[in-house]
């Protein structure tokens, strides 16, 4: 079983991590990982913070000579930031708890909740790990697992679609992304990177800039959509017997765990909903030679909770940051009277940051779907057990 934990508090010396049940002969550099740490730090429309994270990770066990070695992991993200806020976030006595103290909570964020919750009078105590901060860790864990997809010949590609009323054209995207190899997939997704929006559409991503310019200017903050496609996975991953093993479910409950996420649809998603079954479904054909196949992929490589052996599509709608430079109206938390709510450091648009969120923890559910599936103590071990597994898909369906 594949699983981990992330610590540490925003504004606290670090970030850590805990992967369990990688299995060894993974190799796994430090170069690796903080490669997409900074692609998480970047994107246009990030605030003041990522001026000041540098975010490197640190392999504390379970790696050795750059390959894993079977025992768990442990990956820490140091917090640059921390030396200007060690004498209040200190977890000794010493702490100066009373600087700094937050007590107008932002519509939209955990504040409120989370300090009713915890009976907390600083909200300081919430938004530390409430922040998105945290997933820093997250995207630090999801590149393990991405490298182990990398291992299996599955490529995980994460872009931005839609930022405030403007959206990619119909021909970008997937659409541009299906029509290519394997060797031009992944010059797709390394020129994403070069992107200052993780666009695959140059023209709506100036608009974009512009609609994120405009609202920088105005004190607000914009959301978003990002889309996630996997191209070379297998038909079977996931399963339909028990509600938990559903892949779309999983799926859905990693992206919807990413803060400020607020939908994830699959394939057609919502506009499924609005198509009779005639144009809402993939029909099959079977050809000598060549096996099962389908014209389409409106169902986003998912049916039954189950991969069909189709390239997943996942999409999530990302909503604007709750944090505002012209604050929302709010209430005290202890006096109780009307006023504006905190300003904290935020970002004007965080969707690109998103996007690569979203791919580590698409990449985390569907390498715990391989080992659930296939097992093996060892790198080597999976990939016989799912070579194995492909040999029969190939003489039953051809």
């Amino acid at each position: 079983m594949l699983r981990y934990l992330t610590s540490g508090e925003s504004h606290g010396p670090a970030l850590t991590a805990l992967i369990e049940g990688l299995p060894a002969g993974l190799p796994l550099s430090k170069d690796y990982i903080n490669k997409r740490l900074a692609r998480r730090q970047g994107g246009y429309g990030r605030g003041g913070r990522m001026a000041i994270e540098n975010d490197q990770v640190v392999i504390l066990s379970g790696v050795r000579g750059g390959i894993t070695i079977g025992s768990p992991v442990a990956l820490q993200i140091e917090n640059r930031d921390w030396i200007n806020w060690k004498e209040i976030m200190a977890s000794g006595e010493s702490a100066s708890l009373a600087q700094r103290v937050v007590t107008r909570p932002r519509p939209g964020h955990a504040d409120l909740a989370g300090a009713l919750k915890y009976d907390q009078q600083d909200i300081r105590n919430v938004l530390e790990r409430a922040s998105a901060r945290e997933t820093a860790a997250r995207v630090a864990v999801g590149s393990a697992a991405e490298k182990l997809l990398e291992m299996l010949g599955i490529i995980v590609i994460g872009y931005v679609v839609q930022i405030g009323g403007i959206t990619v054209s119909e021909t970008s995207g997937y659409a541009q992304a299906s029509r290519m190899e394997r060797t031009d997939l992944q010059m797709f997704k390394e020129a994403l990177s070069g992107s200052q929006l993780y666009c695959p559409d140059p023209k709506a991503e100036e608009a974009m800039k512009q609609e994120i310019d405009h609202a920088r200017a105005a004190g607000d903050s914009l959301g978003g959509v990002f889309e996630v496609c996997v191209f070379g996975l297998p038909p079977g991953l996931g399963s339909y017997v028990q509600w938990d093993r559903r892949m779309d479910g999983n799926l859905a409950r990693s992206l919807m765990s990413i803060p400020s996420i607020k939908g994830v649809e699959i394939g057609l998603g919502f506009a499924a909903s609005r198509l009779p079954g005639s144009l809402a479904h993939d029909e099959i054909y079977h050809e000598k030679g060549k096996g099962f196949y389908r014209l389409t992929n409106r169902a986003g490589g998912l049916e039954g909770g189950v991969t069909n052996g189709e390239p997943l599509i996942v999409r999530a709608a990302v909503k604007p940051i709750p944090t505002l430079y012209k604050p929302l109206h709010s209430a005290d938390l202890l006096t109780h009277e009307p006023q504006l709510a905190s300003v904290e450091r935020a970002d004007t648009c965080s969707v690109p940051a998103a996007s690569v969120i979203g791919e580590a923890a698409v990449a985390w559910e569907l390498s715990a779907a391989f080992l659930d599936k296939f097992g093996g103590d060892t790198i080597d071990e999976l990939r016989k057990n799912y070579d194995a597994y492909l040999l029969r898909l190939r003489e039953r369906s051809i």
